[in-house]
């Protein structure tokens, strides 16, 4: 079993920054690719950017693309996403993910461990 437990959101205005922590326990933290996804009221849980066990990058969604940048510090079992110049849209509960071998990175159904959520809220 994976426990995950989410940090770091909260209200801020248009253009400011945030910056999300997962910390993760219970299993070897390098065996895990990380993922951070989110879900806007209504709307379906998007894949937001991912770390892969070795640590390689990938930013999946074009709205975070140039504006996300997803980090992981293996020792202290903490992946990060570090979320500049905010806009209404980014407005959602982000959830951290993880699994030892997500077969579709993009898709929810790939992760068998999720945290709780943290809300981040971007006001106009």
């Amino acid at each position: 079993q994976v426990q995950l437990v989410e940090s770091g959101g909260g209200l801020v205005q248009t253009g400011d920054s945030l910056r999300l922590s997962c910390a993760a326990s219970g299993r070897a933290f390098t065996s895990l690719t990380m993922a951070w996804f989110r879900q806007a009221p209504g709307k379906e849980r998007e894949f937001v950017a991912i770390s892969t066990r070795s640590g390689g990058v990938i930013y999946y969604s074009e709205s975070g693309k140039g504006r996300f940048t997803i980090s992981r510090d293996n020792a202290k079992n903490t992946v990060y996403l570090q979320m500049n110049n905010l806009k209404p849209e980014d407005t959602a509960l982000y959830y951290c993910a993880a699994d030892q071998n997500p077969f579709i990175i993009a898709s929810s159904n790939s992760y068998n461990y999720w945290g709780q959520g943290t809300q981040v809220t971007v006001s106009s």
